[in-house]
């Protein structure tokens, strides 16, 4: 069972233009049975010896749904360096070997980073967050967000447990009903990348 949540539209935009991707999706949340990770005893003060889902074992699960129908990682190189006006300068810059050499010029070390997301196809991008509640705005705000901007997808999907799921997981794990609250709390305009919030249960 899931919850979806629509922001800036990005539901209405896949039943529109992308109706078989937000149908591919249903169907691997559907496939992924839960039961198969519920085997993590925990060692946490509060939830000692409790069985528990594994965050580890879900991923892996998803991740099994998603590969088997041919969605890849998506990941992109580029380099970061100290200086404000360098950066704002070199940030659009989208060769990563000129981008580097434009850092250098100015005097400045090039740092060699990147960022990917889990999944992509036909330019929809999911992320199964079932980690620590930091990274789901990551997710929203850095990693959908800098794809969207560089123009290779159109709708960011973030997948993350309901309040009952992640209650019988480890402490500190991302939730729908709270990560809900947060988005319509940010208002209309941010994140700036249309966004399917789904969240999903036993």
């Amino acid at each position: 069972m899931s919850r979806w949540y629509s922001h800036l539209n990005g539901i209405e935009f896949l039943i529109v233009h992308k109706k078989n991707i937000l149908v591919e999706i249903e169907n691997i949340i559907a496939c992924v049975d839960a039961s198969e990770a519920f085997n993590k005893i925990s060692k946490e003060k509060n939830k000692r010896g409790r069985r528990l889902y594994s965050p580890k074992d879900m991923n892996e699960l998803f991740a099994q749904e998603f590969y088997a129908r041919d969605w890849q990682e998506l990941r992109t190189n580029y380099y970061v360096n100290e200086d404000l006006q360098t950066t704002r300068d070199t940030v659009h810059i989208g060769d990563k070997k000129e981008q580097k050499r434009a850092i250098e010029a100015r005097g400045f070390a090039a740092y060699k980073t990147y960022n990917q997301v889990d999944f992509v196809k036909d330019r929809v991008a999911v992320e199964v967050q079932l980690g620590k509640y930091f990274a789901v705005q990551y997710d929203l705000h850095v990693k959908h967000t800098f794809f969207y901007e560089r123009g290779d997808i159109d709708v960011g999907v973030e997948i993350i447990p309901m309040h009952s799921l992640m209650s019988e997981m480890s402490s500190g794990v991302a939730w729908y009903e709270n990560e809900l609250t947060n988005i319509v709390r940010e208002g209309r305009s941010n994140p700036s990348v249309p966004i399917v919030l789904i969240g999903i249960e036993p």
